[in-house]
């Protein structure tokens, strides 16, 4: 028979002279006196003679509550069966407090920065690496079309361009409607209502346009052909297209860079088509703007030379992104941790990367596609 879990002194019985605890110390008896047993035990908190031989059941909670009454030391003299030894056993290897923290010095702390910039700039030169090694492929590709990667060019043209059409028109269409909406708001306070084109039409053909298409593919295609290249290095597959003599570059890498250098200038085109659509919808309802007025006065408002802007960079962009998730794709190790770590570090320097030349465009072309320059 099981008896509730019992706490008796009997240091001044002949022959024992130790803390006698007995009956069932595991999680369902303690349930209800946990509270009461432990203000018990800390009573005896300085007994060093303790005996455990009448306890019929003892689990890890019974365990941790007595081993925190012994103020987490096992006590000099100790009667326990073997298997409940096990389980203080696993207490006391448990480190009482975490690690300490080092103190870093400045040489370490320059060391570190030196690591890092080493780490930064190699990378670069892989990134570098690889990109002349597309150049070449591309020149061995222009030498001799009919030996080229069509069939992966166009999967790739479907799975990053076609089937990004819905996203990208939803995303568009609101942002368009929103610009147009805040634009408009501003505009009707100073009764400028029709500058409300110019202003939609510039930021929408030669920034948001481009940016929108650029971001949306790089965490939606860009992820997916990082986590390609990592699922294809967990399963060997690449190495195994190495040992057949098969370039890695030509049939992967090169694919994917044409592909996209394709696709994301379209997108470009077609997220400014809804986006306009969206701004042209806006103000019709909120300036009472109507549609003719709208289109007529948008090629005054935006000259062409933002059009061919806005599809150069989303070729760059293009390029870029298929870029930097093959690199991070070919660096994924063989396991599935470090293809979650390389994936995502592929979309955010993906993003941080098109924000950045988008930038630089910005910068070498501020007097190019402005009326009146």
């Amino acid at each position: 028979m099981i008896h509730h879990p019992e706490i008796r002194d009997r240091r001044g019985e002949a022959g024992v002279g130790a803390i006698a605890l007995s009956g069932a110390w595991d999680i369902r008896a303690l349930e209800a006196r946990s509270r009461q047993l432990a203000g018990e035990l800390a009573r005896y908190a300085t007994a060093d003679a303790w005996d455990l031989s009448g306890v019929q059941r003892l689990d890890h909670i019974g365990a941790l509550l007595i081993w925190r009454a012994w103020n987490r030391r096992r006590p000099a003299n100790l009667v326990a069966h073997p298997e409940h030894e096990a389980l203080f056993a696993d207490l006391a290897a448990i480190p009482q407090s975490g690690p300490e923290r080092r103190r870093v010095s400045f040489f370490e702390f320059v060391r570190s920065l030196g690591d890092g910039a080493a780490a930064i700039a190699g990378g670069f030169v892989e990134l570098v690496r690889l990109l002349g090694q597309v150049t070449l492929d591309l020149v061995a590709f222009a030498r001799a079309p009919a030996r080229g990667p069509w069939r992966e060019i166009s999967a790739t043209i479907y799975r990053a361009g076609v089937q990004a059409l819905g996203i990208t028109a939803l995303v568009g269409f609101l942002i368009g409607v929103v610009l147009a909406y805040l634009s408009g708001e501003q505009l009707r306070a100073y009764g400028a209502n029709v500058f409300v084109i110019n202003i939609v039409g510039i930021g929408i053909v030669r920034e948001l346009g481009p940016m929108l298409a650029a971001i949306l593919v790089a965490g939606r295609s860009g992820s997916a052909m990082t986590a390609q290249f990592g699922v294809m290095r967990v399963t060997e597959e690449i190495d195994a297209l190495s040992v057949m003599g098969i370039p890695v570059a030509m049939r992967l890498v090169l694919p994917k860079v044409i592909a996209l250098a394709i696709a994301v200038p379209l997108l470009v085109l077609w997220t400014n088509v809804v986006a306009l659509a969206g701004a042209m919808l806006s103000t019709k309802l909120q300036l009472g703007i109507g549609y003719r007025l709208f289109l007529d006065t948008l090629p005054q408002a935006v000259p062409i030379a933002n059009y061919w802007l806005g599809i150069g960079k989303g070729a760059v962009f293009g390029v870029l992104i298929a870029l930097v998730a093959c690199y991070f794709g070919l660096r994924i190790e063989p396991n599935t941790e470090s293809l979650g770590r390389g994936t995502t570090q592929s979309v955010v320097t993906a993003i941080t990367v098109v924000i950045i030349v988008d930038a630089i465009f910005a910068v070498m072309f501020s007097h190019v596609g402005f009326s009146g320059r």
